[in-house]
C-alpha cells in the first residue's frame, strides 16, 4: 500500500511500532438538493410558532435549541394538559405546529391530541400535531394517526427529519 513499518524494541522497556499509510481523505457527501433546501433555509421557518410538549427537560431543552436553530419561535409544556390550557388560551393562528411527547404525566399527548381535535374552535382544532416518541412501532405510528395526529416522529430526533417533516407541514 506504499506505506512503511517501523518497529522499536527495547528489553524491559517495550516495543513501539509505528505504521505509516498514505490515504486520500474522503470528500463528504453530497446533500441531496431536498435537504439543502431545508437544512439551509431559516426563511422557511423565521418567525413560526411551535408549541413543544414534553415532560423531560433535557428533551425540552435540545428540541428548543434545535428548533431555535432552525428559525423557530418555540413554546413549551410539560405535559398535555398544560398544552391544552395553552392552545386554548392563545387566538387561533398563534400556534403553527405542535411536537408533542406520546407517554407524559398529567394527560399523555394522544388524551391532548384528541382534547384539542374536538375543541369548538375549528380553526385551533385543525393545527398540525405531530408526535414525537421513543416509540416508532408501526403500531405507535398508527395510533398516533388514529388520535388525531399528522406524523410521528421517533425519539431521539434526527434534526434533518424533524425540519423536513415541519418543511412539508408548513409549506
Amino acid at each position: 500500500m506504499g506505506g512503511t513499518i517501523d518497529i522499536k524494541s527495547e528489553e524491559n522497556k517495550g516495543t513501539e511500532i509505528i505504521v505509516r499509510l498514505c490515504q486520500r481523505i474522503a470528500e463528504a457527501p453530497e446533500k441531496s438538493e431536498e435537504q439543502k433546501t431545508i437544512s439551509c433555509s431559516p426563511e422557511l421557518f423565521a418567525g413560526k410558532r411551535v408549541l413543544l410538549v414534553e415532560d423531560n427537560s433535557m428533551n425540552r431543552e435540545i428540541a428548543t435549541a434545535i428548533l431555535e436553530e432552525a428559525g423557530f419561535k418555540v413554546d413549551t409544556a410539560e405535559n398535555g394538559a398544560i398544552a391544552v390550557e395553552k392552545v386554548t388560551y392563545y387566538p387561533e393562528g398563534f400556534y403553527d405546529v405542535i411536537l408533542i411527547d406520546i407517554q407524559m404525566p398529567v394527560m399523555d399527548g394522544y388524551t391532548a391530541t384528541r382534547k384539542i381535535r374536538s375543541l369548538e374552535n375549528k380553526a385551533i382544532a385543525k393545527i398540525p400535531i405531530i408526535a414525537v416518541s421513543a416509540n416508532a412501532f408501526d403500531e405507535d405510528r398508527q395510533t398516533s394517526l388514529e388520535a388525531g395526529m399528522n406524523g410521528h416522529l421517533a425519539k431521539p430526533i434526527v434534526v434533518d427529519e424533524l425540519l423536513e417533516v415541519l418543511g412539508g407541514i408548513l409549506e
